[in-house]
Order: structure tokens, then sequence, then C-alpha cells
């Protein structure tokens, strides 16, 4: 049948999906073109005048067919006809879906049955066993795996559920019917040889379209060697930590992220903590475990040794149960898998604080050997008995057996340290260390540090931490030679020693008390200093407490032949010489002699005349002592002959009524008209010790 516009009445009808009526054939338009006018030919020859065509449409408006009625003479249907056109058509449709609805029913009936053939056979060749329950539990379907291992016949319900699991599977089998979820559960099945094997079970509900179960679906898993790997490995693993819990040494099993796992024992009879209470304390991120000067510092290398994922090793120290703390040397080595990834961290802990202390007396004991050293140029005793030199010596012996802080004025040479070790060795410090620091000798960027000490990354170059010479001395006394010496912001740390009693590393902000007895020294005029800005008056103040002023040679002329006897002996015992007498001349040349450079001068002059002496008297050189002599009052009189004389005696009475002091409105300098850089050239030039004319 043509369909179209133009294709008579049931091609037509059915192009339009809507009923045609064609009252006369022969006249009706619809037949005029071809190919509708060789059908209108045909139908008339056959005697057929008039047509009615109804288009047959499914419920998804399908074109099924039409339904055509043919009369042998011209006519157009009433209402009535027109109604049961339409309700032949609706009982045509009706029939022709409901045999095509047939067929299709007949062919999914069929492809359902062979997929479910196909389905049971694949179920049945599956390595796992599987099966298929109803709601109300009775079987729909079992694999012939289950089967074979039970040896239950087909068509069976097998019962293979070991004794001592039949409640536990009972009771999950009930949990599952009555909440309708998905699950799995563990229990051991019969063999058919009666062995029984460890099985997982899990289990999957099938829902209608309301959500009500219709089916259960299920799988059992043998995990038999997986549950003897697990009691190998936990067998493995107790005699593993049984092994770690009795070595020595502390052990962590860290997760990759640095959280605790694991702490053997020697950890938690160290802290005092069960593994429990360890674990939830998380020492990773409680700072009670460690010292507090460490906290900060030693977690940062720890995360950053965890983020290289590398071995790294930190020392710090940990707090034991009793409170104390105590140095451990932590090595933290990664585990990996096959791609590298790392699965836990160990860190084992070797208690290291015997071997720090000890570590720490050797460095206190070398400090103190090198200051031994540093002195071996010096006198080792105290010589002379001029009375200048006993006023000095009785002033030690008072302060001495305070802790009073102690000033030593005196030009270079006068054995300002040496006094300093003999207010030690007479004070109730005299078993603890005595160090000496010139402030003088270290740049003026490492002085706090050799002070005070540092941490490890404070500045560029501290690669590990160190104590201070203030750490060094704690319950000793500490010498500062130089005193004057001082940059600015390390005074302002000295002055906090002085008042405090504590000290800071550099690098860190944690206060440590001290107990040290302070001894300082200068050649320098520390007042004059002050003034000028260069010194701190408060720290000047502190010093200060208890200045004691140790006179030049050329003040204690009557001290050089003892000092001298002195001299000459200990450097001929030092050479492998003899020598018995020492040159009158000799004698009376070193007395008149101004000795700028003082003891230190006299013994660098005797030491290098003893190695050049070659008989048993002892004699020098005249040409050595440069400069012009001074004539001491005891042995002749004095008369101003010179200018220079002259310009010495306005300078020191200048200097006798300012009390020794150079600048100022009541200054010496003022008082001569002069500036005060010209007037301190003048004293050192003369030799003038502007120190002995201070009001005492």
């Amino acid at each position: 049948m043509n369909i179209g516009p133009n294709a008579g009445s049931c091609g037509t009808a059915a192009f339009r999906k809507e009923r045609v009526i064609i009252s006369d054939i022969a006249s009706d338009p619809l037949w005029a073109g071809a190919p509708a006018a060789q059908s209108r030919d045909i139908a008339i020859a056959h005697g057929l005048q008039a047509s009615w065509s109804q288009p047959l449409l499914s419920k998804d408006n399908e074109v099924l067919g039409t339904l055509a009625i043919y009369f042998g003479e011209p006519r157009s249907p009433n209402s009535r006809e027109l109604q049961l056109i339409e309700d032949a058509g609706h009982i045509a449709v009706i029939a022709i879906e409901g045999e095509r609805s047939q067929a299709a029913l007949k062919k999914a009936f069929a492809e359902i049955k062979s997929s479910e053939d196909s389905l049971r056979t694949i179920l049945d060749t599956i390595p796992t066993q599987a099966w298929c329950f109803r709601a109300d539990g009775s079987v729909v379907y079992i694999n012939q795996r289950i089967y074979d291992y039970t040896g239950t016949p087909r068509g069976e319900v097998p019962v293979a559920a070991h004794p001592d699991d039949a409640l536990g599977t009972a009771k999950w089998r009930q949990e599952f019917l009555s909440g309708a979820k998905s699950g799995e559960f563990e229990v051991r099945l019969r063999r058919y040889d009666g062995e029984y094997r460890w099985f997982i079970i899990r289990v999957e509900p099938l829902r209608d379209e309301r959500g009500n179960v219709i089916l259960w679906y299920g799988t059992n898993t043998d995990i038999e060697d997986l549950k003897r790997a697990e009691v190998k490995l936990r067998q493995d693993e107790q005699e593993l930590r049984g092994i770690v819990d009795a070595i020595s040494q502390t052990i962590v099993v860290l997760g990759p992220d640095g959280k605790g796992l694991y702490a053997n024992q020697p950890l938690l009879d160290y802290t005092g903590l069960t593994l429990e209470q360890l674990m939830a304390s998380d020492p990773r991120g409680n700072p009670a475990f460690f010292h507090p000067e460490d906290w900060a510092q030693r977690q940062d290398e720890r995360r950053q040794g965890l983020s290289r994922s590398v071995p790294f090793e930190i020392e710090w120290r940990l707090r034991r149960k009793d409170g104390q703390y105590r140095w451990f040397l932590v090595r933290y080595h990664p585990l990996r898998d096959e791609q590298g990834r790392i699965l836990r961290w160990y860190a084992s802990g070797t208690d290291i604080d015997d071997r720090k202390r000890a570590e720490e007396r050797t460095r206190n004991e070398n400090v103190a050997l090198r200051e031994e050293v540093d002195r071996a140029s010096m006198f080792e005793e105290i010589v002379g008995s001029s009375p200048a030199l006993q006023r000095v010596l009785a002033q030690v012996a008072k302060v001495a057996e305070t802790d009073s802080t102690v000033l030593i004025l005196g030009e270079t040479g006068t054995g300002k340290e040496l006094i300093a070790r003999a207010i030690h060795k007479r004070s109730r410090r005299s078993t603890r260390a005595f160090i000496s620091v010139n402030c003088a000798a270290i740049p003026p960027s490492l002085i706090a540090s050799e002070l005070f000490g540092h941490e490890k990354g404070a500045f560029t170059g501290a690669l590990q931490r160190r104590l201070g010479r203030f750490e060094a001395a704690h319950g000793g006394t500490i010498f500062l030679d130089e005193i004057g010496e001082l940059p600015a912001e390390t005074q302002i740390a000295l002055l906090r020693v002085l008042q405090e009693r504590e000290i800071e590393r550099v690098g860190s902000s944690q206060p440590i008390p001290t107990d040290v007895r302070i001894l300082a020294a200068t050649n320098r005029d520390l007042e004059a200093a002050v003034e000028n800005g260069a010194f701190r008056e408060d720290l000047y103040y502190r010093l200060n407490v208890f200045p004691i002023r140790i006179p030049p040679l050329r003040e204690r002329a009557d001290d050089i032949p003892v000092l001298v006897e002195y001299l000459v002996e200990r450097y001929a015992k030092k050479a492998g010489k003899s020598i018995r007498n020492i040159k009158k001349q000799t004698l009376e040349l070193f007395q008149a002699y101004d000795w700028a450079g003082n003891v230190r001068e006299l013994q660098n002059v005797i030491e290098r005349a003893v190695v050049l002496c070659d008989g048993e008297t002892f004699s020098i050189d005249e040409s050595w002592l440069k400069g012009k002599p001074h004539q001491p009052s005891k042995r002749m009189a004095r008369q101003v002959t010179t200018l220079a004389e002259g310009e010495k005696e306005l300078i020191e009475a200048a200097l006798r009524e300012s009390h020794g002091r150079i600048s100022g409105p009541s200054g010496a300098a003022a008082k001569l008209g002069i500036p005060r850089q010209t007037l301190e050239s003048k004293i050192k030039a003369l030799h003038i010790d502007r120190l002995s004319f201070r009001a005492r």
C-alpha cells in the first residue's frame, strides 16, 4: 500500500493518521493523481464506488494499518456509522497489539530461559561458592562449587558450619534477614573430608520497586590460607615484640605521618606509662615528654627529617617517670614497600646522658686546661714585698672570702689575671672552675656566643649547640679581662647576669640560672668611657663593687730585685742552665728603667737574657732597655731641669686636683686649658699613671 497525501483513502488515512471518507471514488480528487488513479480504475472495475478508511494507531501513535469499508454505490456515513467505524478500528488495534505482545513475550521467555541456563553454567564454573535464597530463607539456587566442597548431593541443602560457629552464623543470618542490609561475616565450613576451613561470607539483598527484599545473593570465599598467615604473622609479631622489649634501647614504631603506633617495654618503663596511655597521648604532639629547651627546635628538626624520607638522628632530652630528664640519641629509619612508599618509621633511642655529661666535663676541663696553657707566660706566684704590693694583697685577702664582684684596675702587664687567680684560690669556690676570657681578643660579633653559648642554627656556622664560658664556670669564677672592650649589646647581657643571675644562649629565649662570681679587669679609664658613652654607667657601678688598683712596676721598684732573682732562676731551670749570680749593674739598670710594659716586659727581657747567657753570672745588654730611665726618689733628689719634667709635674698636679678625672668641667684638661685628646697623649708619652690620683 502506498502512503502519502494523495494515495487513495487507505494510503492517505495512514499518512494523515486520521479517518478519510470518500463518498464517490470516481469524482474524488484523492483518487485523481498517480498512483491512486490506477487503484481507482481497479476499484471501479470491481463495482466499488465509495470507501471509508480508519487508521489503526497504537498507544505510541504508531501506524499498525488501516480498516477500510467499500460500497457499490456513492454513499456518505451518518454519525452512527462513523462511531461504528471508530469502534471497529479500536478493536482491530487491540487484536493486533495483543498478537504482537504475545509473540514478544514468548521470545523474552525464551531469551530468559537461555540466559538463566547460561548464568547457571557460569555460576557452576566460577571458583567462588555462590548461592541465592528467597526473602524467607528458602533456597533458590546453590552453585556446584558448594556441592563439590561439602560433598552434598545436588538438590539438597548443605549444612556445613562448625558447631562452635553455628550460633554466630544463626545470629548473623537473623540480623541480615531482619535488617535487610548487606554485610559479611567469617565462619568455618566443613569440607567433604571432614576438615574445616575458614570462609568469609558476603551477602547482598535484591529489592523490588517498593524497596522490599525479594532475594538474597551471597558468596563464600575461602580465607583459610589468609587466616593461617594472620596467625603466623601474629606469632611472629609477638616474638618480635618480645625481642624488641628485651633490648635496652627504646623503640617506637611510627606511621608514615609520624604518629605513634607502638612503643617497646623499655620506653614504657622509662616514662611510667602503659602502651595505651603513651599512644593516646601521642608524644609527637606532647611537649611534656621533652625538655622545654629542646622541644621547639628538635620538633622542627624531626618534622624536616620525616619530610625528607631518609634516615636521620636527633639528640634530645626525654622526661623520665620521676621527672628527671636524660639525653637520648634517637635514630629514625623508614620501612618502604616495593614501590618505595614509606610504610613505617622505626625510631630507636639510646641513652647517652652519661656520655653527654662526660663530654661536658671534658669540655670544661679542656677550657680550664686552655686557660692554664694561656697563662704559661705569667707568674705562678705573686712575688714582692713592697708596701704597694702588700696593700693589694691585703685587699685580696679581704674580698676573696666574699662573693662580691671585683674590678681590677692596672696598666698592661701588671698581673691583673694573677690577682684574679689569687682571689679565686682563697675563695670558697677554689675547688671549682676558674674561667678566663680576654674580651679584647674575641671579635665583637662572637663575644656573646663565647660568653653565653649558642643553640644549633643560631647563626651561620652554628652546627651544634655550644655551652658558653658562663656555663663552664658555673659554681666557680669567671675572669673578664679587658672588660672595657665589650660591645654595647654584650654589656646589656652582662648587666642582666649581674642583676638576675641568669643567662640566655644566643638563639634561645630560655633563661638559664647561673651561679658564677665575676671578676673583671681593665687598663682603660672606665669613668671616661662612661662619660663618652662607650661604657654603660649602670654596668660600671655593678662591676665597681670592690675596686683593686695594681701599681705599675715603677711604683714598686723595691720588688724588682726579688722579681729578677725569681725569674732568672725560673728561666735558667727551663733552659737547663746554672746561673748563680746577678750583676749589680743589671739590677740598678732594672730599677732605674720605667718598665712601660710592667712585669710582662721584665719577664720577656729576663727570658731573652737567660737564653743568651753563657756563664754563671746574669747580665743584659743595656741597649735592650729603650727610653730614658727615671730616677727613683729614694735613690737621688729630683730637680725639674727639663721642660718635659716640668710638664709632667703640671699634669700630675692637675690630675691630683681632679682626682684622676680628665674630661668634664672639673677635669684635668679643663684646668690645664688643653683639649682632652692632647692631655691623654701627653699622659701616655710621659708615662703618667692617672689611676693613682683617684680618690680612695
